[in-house]
């Protein structure tokens, strides 16, 4: 049975896709016998200092020598460290200490040291189509896997009278809160409510652009910044949500679009992101529809945006103004949330990638370029 060590980036402490995928695989690769160590690395990652990167180094082999041999643990890193270590990944790869990049979307400022730290690495595992197909675009690099997120069983969100709209993302200018804002501000003459539910404190001032942007608009008795939400707090949260948004300007793929459907919550994306491989995971059958315009098979809409907040409104308002596509959009993810894909089927996804024990090789027969839809 595998031995896996998994090193993740101690420095991101608000909520996230990769930290939740990277807590979750763990869990599941126990569950299935695996035995796993879970290692937070200190460091300003993706951009460490050099102690930090040394400390890396010496966590994965990289100062040995290579007469010496392999243990029988395989190393999986998270990619934000990877990336910003390229030469630590080639220094163990030269001393024969086989390291696994564990890559949750391509690198955004440095795609020269991405290039060499996947090149290095004895195999990648990407968390979603996107981010595989980037990398086989800018780097040539045609062999990663795709292990792509499960999604954990929820109770079927109640909602809202008026109904109620909810993100859920950390205010973060690329998760684009500041478009939302102004959009639902073009909509004040409808009746509903809204929740921004994410971290405030990781970009602050972006976070008060936000809350400006609300106060601006007169949208304070409507529109609701709780920050970071956890355990019941957060499930209290999903439980009033009628329609859930996210827009993000680049996303891998937005595990928060099937915790969304989870809960039988239709949700809005961007056209572009791997969010739209999220949406139409669980649909009966992916289905391609032009920007701005909606398709009551799909849980949702792929909306096409850039900075005008005026084809992000227009959806809102029909949803909002059309019971019937309310209704179609309910039912579409009602009939998604039983067929998503669970976090055991992510963790023997990675267990047979990985059953060559770190040859970079996979275990035969074993498919390795998605997950099974298995249902819940």
């Amino acid at each position: 049975m595998l031995s896996l060590r998994l090193l993740v980036p101690a420095n991101i402490r608000h909520h996230s896709g990769g930290n939740a995928y990277n807590a979750r695989l763990a869990q599941g690769l126990k569950a299935l016998g695996a035995r796993v160590e879970v290692l937070a690395v200190e460091g300003s990652w993706p951009a460490a200092s050099a102690k930090e990167r040394r400390r890396l180094g010496s966590l994965l082999g990289a100062w040995e020598t290579s007469a010496e041999t392999t243990s029988g643990t395989v190393t999986l890193v998270d990619g934000l460290i990877a990336l910003g270590a390229p030469d630590e990944l080639e220094y163990a790869a030269a001393a024969r200490r086989p390291v696994w990049v564990l890559l949750h979307m391509p690198s955004a400022g440095d795609p020269g040291s991405e290039a060499r730290a996947l090149c290095a690495a004895a195999g990648v595992i990407s968390t979603s189509s996107s981010t595989a197909a980037a990398i086989r675009s800018l780097h040539g690099l045609p062999g990663s896997h795709i292990a792509l997120p499960g999604t954990d069983p929820a109770p079927v969100a109640k909602g809202s009278d008026p109904p109620h709209i909810i993100a859920v993302a950390a205010l973060l200018p690329n998760k684009d809160q500041l478009l939302s804002v102004e959009a639902l501000a073009l909509i004040h003459d409808l009746d509903w409510t809204a929740a921004f539910v994410g971290s405030d404190e990781t970009d602050p001032e972006y976070a008060a652009q936000v809350r400006a942007a609300v106060t601006a608009h007169g949208l304070g008795d409507r529109v609701q910044l709780t920050g970071e939400l956890r355990g019941e707090a957060l499930d209290n949260a999903w439980d009033r949500a009628d329609l859930s948004l996210l827009v993000s300007r680049e996303e891998a793929f937005g595990m928060v679009v099937t915790e969304s459907l989870a809960r039988g919550v239709p949700v809005l994306v961007r056209e572009g992101t791997g969010t739209v491989e999220a949406l139409t995971l669980a649909s009966p059958r992916p289905t391609e529809t032009d920007p701005g315009e909606t398709d009551d098979t799909l849980p949702g809409a792929v909306v096409g945006l850039s900075d005008n907040p005026e084809p992000l409104a227009a959806v809102v308002r029909h949803w909002l103004e059309e019971p019937r596509l309310r209704l179609a959009w309910r039912e579409a993810a009602m009939s998604a949330r039983v067929r998503l894909p669970g976090w055991d089927a992510t963790a023997r996804t990675v267990l047979e990638i990985m059953g060559g024990h770190g040859t970079g090789k996979p275990a035969s027969g074993a498919d390795t370029t998605a997950i099974a839809a298995d249902g819940q």
